[in-house]
């Protein structure tokens, strides 16, 4: 038995399954089995039960008022950002910042950061496997400042090319955006020899770390980076919310990126003075349901287990690869399952994506089919678009032989 399957072995599948209402019913008159996990995941009742306790009992703007139910919903609010510090293993609360979403904490670094530290000749490190909420805002700010774009390979095998880092590093290089995780292949990137390479000609890091974060066990300082983005609807928590973790002097020194209430001091008819750390980059009203709910989310994750869960998953992912592996024209996508968390993109040879996706939704099945938010990717390895299965903790090697088998019935069908 490998150390993977060992830790795969202390989930209880089935009182997971059992948190899980949206997944006890029919499709098409078939089990549902839920297999598009990296777009967004499920949630448990534990989370479901919190946003519904925020709503009944306790909903109100926070930090606007001094009545009970204010309080209340400040008290809670805050509370899950220190639990969000936890999770992250960030240093103070006030690196933390609630945000709408990966995409939306990406766009604030770009704009407030890159606005005040880009200039014209600067240069913008990316990789060939970003999302494009990790490629368009730095395209949008690179436009603005005249940075320019460079981008570090992937390999046949869906790994980045780190043999070529050294070279495109250099004094020019002010950031380096990269994933944790890949949305397509699944890889897992070597974060921490990245942000130590970048440190060293003076670069600082982003990390995406959405696919990364529902996962395997992050910790930001260990990482070194400057900052790191995650989405809480991927880590069986509620839409809408993101987290934005920054060095506490990188913060400081930003300008707020959205104006209006909480994120000011002072102001006058012409002026503004902005607020301290956190309420700095949080204007307007929070997503507040979500952000208080999201501590049930990292409490259940965190009461699991990431290593397990990532191992779980990754046990998933080999049982599907061998299931395929005899499929004729089938291509799958990426690294070897030990190398990527639990996503098995794939192509078909002669037979589109979509028609795959939509002929197995018949059996129950639902998985995503497209370019996935990376057609760079796409295009690295000649192809408009792939099929993607994406397990998480809650899924079974049933369900990989329910998926491999209506992949094997559609195609059947299709050629």
């Amino acid at each position: 038995m490998t150390v993977a399957s060992q830790h795969a072995d202390k989930l209880d599948i089935e009182a997971i399954r059992a948190d899980f209402p949206i997944l006890h019913q029919t499709v098409h008159g078939k089990p549902l089995v839920y297999l598009d996990n990296a777009a967004s995941s499920q949630k448990p009742r534990q989370v479901i039960d919190a946003m519904r306790e925020v709503d009944e009992r306790f909903y109100a703007n926070v930090h606007r008022g001094g009545h009970q139910l204010s309080n209340e919903s400040t008290s809670m609010y805050e509370e899950s950002r220190a639990a969000a510090q936890r999770f992250l293993g960030a240093k103070s609360k006030n690196e933390v910042i609630f945000t709408y979403g990966t995409t939306s904490a990406i766009n604030m670094v770009a704009h407030a950061w890159g606005s005040a530290n880009l200039t014209p000749g600067d240069e913008i490190l990316l990789t060939e496997m970003e999302h494009h909420s990790n490629l368009v805002p730095w395209q949008q700010i690179a436009q603005l400042t005249g940075a320019k774009i460079k981008a570090l390979p992937i390999t046949n095998d869906g790994l980045l090319a780190m043999d070529e880092l050294p070279g495109l590093l250099s004094e020019r290089t002010k950031i380096v955006a990269v994933s944790a995780a890949s949305n397509v292949l699944g890889t897992i990137n070597p974060v921490t020899e990245i942000v130590r390479q970048a440190h060293e000609v003076g670069a600082v890091v982003l990390v995406d770390a959405a696919q990364a974060a529902p996962h395997k066990p992050i910790d930001v300082v260990a990482w070194d980076a400057d900052f790191v983005a995650i989405s809480a609807h991927k880590m069986v928590g509620p839409s809408g919310l993101g987290i934005l973790y920054g060095k506490q002097a990188l913060l400081e020194a930003m300008p707020p990126f959205l104006g209006g209430g909480s994120m000011i001091n002072t102001v006058t008819i012409d002026s503004f003075t902005p607020a301290m750390l956190p309420a700095k980059f949080e204007a307007g009203t929070p997503p507040i349901t979500a952000a208080i709910a999201f501590k049930a989310a990292i409490e259940y994750l965190e009461s699991i287990g990431l290593d397990h869960i990532l191992a779980h998953e990754q046990m998933l992912a080999d049982y599907a690869h061998q299931l395929l592996a005899d499929v004729p024209g089938l291509r799958i996508l990426g690294p070897a399952p030990q190398q990527k968390a639990g996503i098995v993109s794939f192509t078909v040879d002669g037979i589109s994506p979509n028609d795959i996706g939509m002929m197995i939704d018949t059996a129950g099945v639902a998985i995503r089919a497209g370019h996935h938010c990376a057609m760079p990717l796409h295009a690295r390895y000649g192809i408009a678009s792939s099929a993607r299965a994406s397990f998480y903790l809650y899924n079974t090697r049933e369900e990989v032989e329910i998926f491999v088998a209506a992949v094997r019935k559609a195609l059947a069908i299709l050629s």
